[in-house]
């Protein structure tokens, strides 16, 4: 038993988890679009994924010597610069302009990490941003990158799908901020420390009702679409309503981070 909370522990830990979830909206992108299954891009947004939020969760602690080099950080490590090799061999696939877009996402990476003004924090602890830089970034690897990539035509379609997308990382991660309202420093002003945890409940159930119906909005939506969109609105609304700070870690960085799976996994179910 021991073991395996140590393989799950490292699998969530090591970011895989996470990155399981932004390969899987990749290949949604790539139905909802007709794209072929083209692998490079989602390969390169899986270990981009962990690179990135390996590099966010584990470079201020280092730097600041508030965490020391136990074994499994090691191995997260060592993880991590394999990842890093794979997201170049990946990245040399993609097309140019794929390339200099991940560049600009890479970049805000950094930048949400790093502080590069010598009197500014980092963009993550930026009073009130934290939630929409997160957003962003996700809709640009999961859906602008597979997009640009295969060099579909920008259509009405695609500003829908983002709109679309952006709500459900946003919803998704105010049951992160719910969660983290006791850990979190005041000064981030999250959505929870700003309106409270009701009224950032009734917000992403509201938030839930227009990224359900822009699907009728589409030029050829797909009926099993509607049913999945369905199951998907009633799983995030739960997690949502039963989400507070006494939670434990895994209700959000394994079951909340593994929505994007399932939804994929309903959808080719369907």
């Amino acid at each position: 038993m021991r073991v395996f909370k140590l393989i799950v522990d490292f699998y969530i830990k090591g970011s895989i988890h996470v990155g399981l979830s932004c390969y899987a909206l990749v290949r949604m992108t790539q139905h909802m679009f007709h794209i072929s299954y083209e692998d490079s891009i989602a390969h390169f947004a899986f270990f981009g994924t962990i690179v990135g939020y390996n590099f966010v969760k584990y470079d201020a602690l280092a730097r600041a010597k508030k965490i020391q080099m136990r074994n499994e950080l090691k191995a997260i490590a060592l993880f991590s610069f394999c990842c890093f090799i794979l997201v170049g061999y990946y990245f040399f696939q993609l097309q140019r302009v794929t390339q200099i877009v991940a560049v600009v996402f890479f970049s805000i990476t950094l930048l949400y990490t790093l502080p590069f003004f010598p009197t500014k924090r980092n963009a993550r602890n930026w009073a009130g941003v934290k939630i929409y830089i997160v957003a962003l970034c996700w809709v640009g690897v999961t859906l602008g990158l597979p997009i640009i990539n295969a060099e579909i035509p920008i259509t009405a379609d695609f500003y829908l799908k983002c709109l679309q997308r952006f709500i459900l990382i946003f919803v998704l991660v105010l049951v992160f901020e719910i969660i983290d309202l006791a850990n979190d420093d005041p000064h981030l002003k999250t959505v929870p420390q700003q309106i409270g945890v009701r009224r950032t409940k009734l917000l992403g159930l509201l938030l839930l009702l227009p990224f359900y119906f822009l699907e009728f909005l589409k030029s050829n939506f797909d009926k099993n679409q509607l049913v999945v969109n369905l199951l998907l609105v009633i799983m995030i609304s739960l997690f949502l309503i039963f989400a507070n700070d006494k939670r434990s870690k895994y209700y959000t960085s394994f079951w909340v981070e593994s929505i994007p799976i399932v939804w994929w996994i309903l959808l080719i179910l369907g």
